[in-house]
């Protein structure tokens, strides 16, 4: 079981950076693929990027590749989301989630956090 908590979203202007981060409690922790997802007003989840269970693999959404970089810390429990050069079509709910196949799919992933809002103005 692996319970999750995202933070560090908010308010930024086109072109600005945000970091997002997830703590997560459990022992199994270091073992599981961590996902990014987000959603936006009237539109499906979608992925952003995953980290395998080292952080020496990682997948990106074309959206966001070379502008979000994903990392994680096991001794912390924590994975984090950079995000430089955002745009008002990154503002959405942003998920972190919890799984054991590194990939894009939703359904792959069987913990989720209760997200964190990121707006994105022009």
């Amino acid at each position: 079981q692996v319970q999750l908590v995202e933070s560090g979203g908010g308010l930024v202007q086109a072109g600005g950076s945000l970091r997002l981060f997830c703590a997560a409690s459990g022992r199994t922790f270091s073992s599981v693929v961590m996902g990014w997802f987000r959603q936006a007003p009237g539109k499906e989840r979608e992925f952003v990027g995953a980290i395998n269970w080292s952080g020496g693999s990682t997948l990106y959404a074309a959206s966001v590749k070379g502008r979000f970089t994903i990392s994680r810390d096991n001794a912390r429990n924590t994975v984090y989301l950079q995000m430089n050069s955002l745009k008002p079509e990154d503002t959405a709910v942003y998920y972190c989630a919890a799984g054991y196949t590194l990939g894009a799919a939703t359904s792959g992933y069987l913990y989720w956090g209760q997200g964190t809002q990121v707006t994105v103005s022009s």
